[in-house]
């Protein structure tokens, strides 16, 4: 697979937003190749943001490249967790999502949470 990007996950940026080490790896990255964010991740970042963050961290998404989930997408989440809920293991729809998304787009997903990304087709930076 020829990696296009790196996706970073609701973790990557929460770590990223707070000033910790990320920070340093996220720039390093991004002189490599485009970031990128899924709409799962902007929901899920929207969901915890204080108030005081809303505009340095729209600023910051507003930066990166924003891929939308189509059929695709939403099929291959859907399978992912069925195939593993099959095999005993439970994943999140939400992670499910973001793992297709950086399948569909030959992106290298960034993340704290690897054990949430069990799928070979999936690859993994743990920050």
């Amino acid at each position: 697979m020829v990696n296009k990007g790196f996706l970073l996950d609701t973790t990557a940026l929460i770590d990223f937003f707070r000033g910790e080490k990320i920070v340093t790896m996220v720039s390093e990255l991004a002189n490599k190749l485009p970031l990128a964010v899924s709409p799962v991740t902007i929901a899920e970042i929207y969901s915890g943001i204080r108030n005081a963050e809303i505009e340095r961290v729209e600023e910051f998404l507003s930066s990166l490249i924003l891929y939308p989930i189509d059929g695709i997408i939403s099929r291959r989440a859907g399978l992912y967790q069925k195939d593993y809920r099959q095999k005993g293991i439970t994943l999140g729809l939400a992670d499910c999502l973001i793992a297709a998304t950086a399948v569909k787009h030959g992106l290298i997903l960034v993340t704290k949470n690897v054990r949430h990304f069990p799928m070979p087709e999936v690859s993994v930076i743990e920050h």
